[in-house]
């Protein structure tokens, strides 16, 4: 799994805490607070009026209505002029003001953050914060995990070998990705995945990231598709040494260094967000094909679809996301698995109420379908001659949805692991063997249980195949004895 704790998201984000806490640390007097918030909301107020993204214009709307509040609150308490509603306004309006004052903080001073270790503390604390997550969620660890900031003279040989081959160049002591060298050579291909969006100027700039997209910037390339494989660092951002001088790697770089030096120089499956297929994928293939010398770093990609919340796009960035965390507080680490499982990995998924009903519902109904079963076996007759009997038309008839179902799921399952096509097969499976089951009781049939003892056995070893927890797990012995338990979720930690 690879772990990227250097990029401009990250470098920003790590020095607008570090200045926010050096800034609380002051204690400053309420009026002095109340003045520089004052002095931050005009930026504030700019950016919202350039704004033409949707969303991020909602969410800078929602930040400043809230940081007006404070203020009002500020004012209110000068009057008063009560200590202890001082202290309260003044602690609101840090709380509440917080990405602001922190990004007027940062406009200001961000270049004089100068210790490497305030950009390393930021993602080892979020990292430790996925591992508990996945522990949580009882995903098992990766065999290997690599981190950017560990990787530095690989990403330095890997850079230089691209420029011996004549695919990059250096410019201002950054290196740049030559795609017009790369697009004309027979051997190579650029925008495999989305050939269209080819000079795509607006998401070619977004994944150079926030802070390498000045106009000084953009013109030492010696074309605006080209991208940075190392930049040169500014003041206030990380750097290490390089042949170009002091730098930094480029985002697109770290990846495809990272995943070469564990797996060689090509990958069988490289997955992904949908939206990362340009410019990001695109460019991890193109640097990788050019240092590598093929046409094929990666044989497949699998591009999952987003994930919304309540209807919206989940970013942390608009302040529409759930952790982990909360999201475990209300449902189980099963509940959760199932909601996935129920959709296409590769659409969009929306966590809403409607979605972990949806899973809550399948958790219960497979549920009740194992306690049944469970309690048949234990009170029907278990050894000998007396535990067979001749079929019925109902048995016929269930056996014959039990085939058929093994049918749809594992078409299901080779029509590219289509798991929400499985689970409705077996929910069907489940909801014929109930109906068997009610018929027979009604009429005082004793049911067949051998037969629902084959489809409880099917069913969990495909849910144990999608690592959902097996509620029933049938150990066969001298004497056919059923054991009730609850076995570990389990699943593969994804590749980054």
């Amino acid at each position: 799994m690879n772990i990227t704790d250097i990029d401009d998201k990250i470098i920003r984000r790590a020095r607008q805490n570090h200045l926010f806490d050096e800034y609380v640390k002051q204690s400053l007097p309420l009026a002095r607070v109340l003045e520089d918030a004052t002095a931050a909301l005009k930026p504030l107020a700019s950016k919202l009026e350039t704004e033409q993204d949707p969303d991020k214009k909602a969410m800078l709307e929602r930040l400043l209505t809230k940081v007006k509040g404070a203020v009002d609150q500020v004012d209110t308490s000068l009057k008063d002029k009560s200590p202890q509603h001082q202290e309260g306004a003044r602690q609101r309006l840090l709380d509440d003001g917080k990405d602001m004052l922190a990004d007027w903080l940062d406009s200001l001073y961000g270049s004089t953050v100068t210790d490497n270790s305030i950009f390393t503390d930021l993602p080892r604390h979020f990292e430790a914060e996925y591992h508990e997550d996945m522990e949580a969620l009882n995903v098992q660890p990766p065999d290997v995990l690599t981190r950017v900031s560990e990787y530095i003279p690989e990403i330095l040989e890997f850079v230089k070998k691209i420029i011996d081959n004549g695919f990059a160049y250096e410019s201002n002591n950054s290196v740049y990705f030559d795609t017009m060298a790369f697009s004309e050579d027979p051997k190579h291909y650029y925008a495999k995945l989305v050939p269209e969006a080819f000079g795509d100027s607006k998401a070619l700039r977004e994944g150079e990231g926030d802070l390498s997209v000045s106009e000084d910037i953009l013109g030492e390339k010696r074309s605006g598709n080209d991208f940075a494989l190392w930049k040169a660092s500014k003041p206030g951002e990380p750097s290490w040494d390089s042949p170009w001088g002091k730098g930094r790697p480029g985002w697109h770089i770290e990846c495809s260094v990272m995943a070469s030096s564990i797996l060689g120089e090509s990958l069988d499956i490289h997955t992904g967000g949908i939206d990362l297929k340009f410019p990001h994928h695109d460019n991890e293939l193109a640097q990788a094909e050019a240092c590598f010398c093929n046409d094929n770093w990666v044989r497949y990609f699998l591009h999952s679809g987003h994930l919304h919340i309540q209807g919206c796009k989940m970013s942390k960035s608009l302040k529409n996301f759930i952790t982990i965390k909360d999201a475990l507080k209300r449902h189980s680490a099963r509940q959760l698995r199932l909601a996935f499982l129920l959709h296409n990995w590769k659409d969009m998924l929306d966590y809403s109420d409607n979605t972990m009903q949806a899973a809550v519902g399948y958790e219960k109904l497979v549920s009740e379908f194992f306690l049944t079963v469970k309690d048949i076996m234990r009170r029907s007759p278990a050894t000998g001659s007396a535990s067979f009997s001749k079929w019925s038309e109902d048995e016929l008839q269930l056996n014959e949805k039990l085939l058929s179902s093994q049918n749809a799921v594992h078409e299901a399952l080779c029509d590219s692991v289509d798991t929400r096509a499985a689970l409705d097969a077996m929910r069907e499976l489940v909801s014929a063997s109930n109906v068997y089951i009610d018929s027979h009781r009604k009429s005082g049939v004793t049911t067949n249980r051998l037969l629902l003892k084959k489809v409880a056995t099917y069913v969990t070893s495909m849910l144990k195949v999608r690592y959902v927890t097996s509620m029933l797990k049938v150990h066969v012995t001298s004497t056919l004895k059923v054991q009730y338990v609850t076995s570990t979720l389990k699943v593969t930690s994804p590749p980054c």
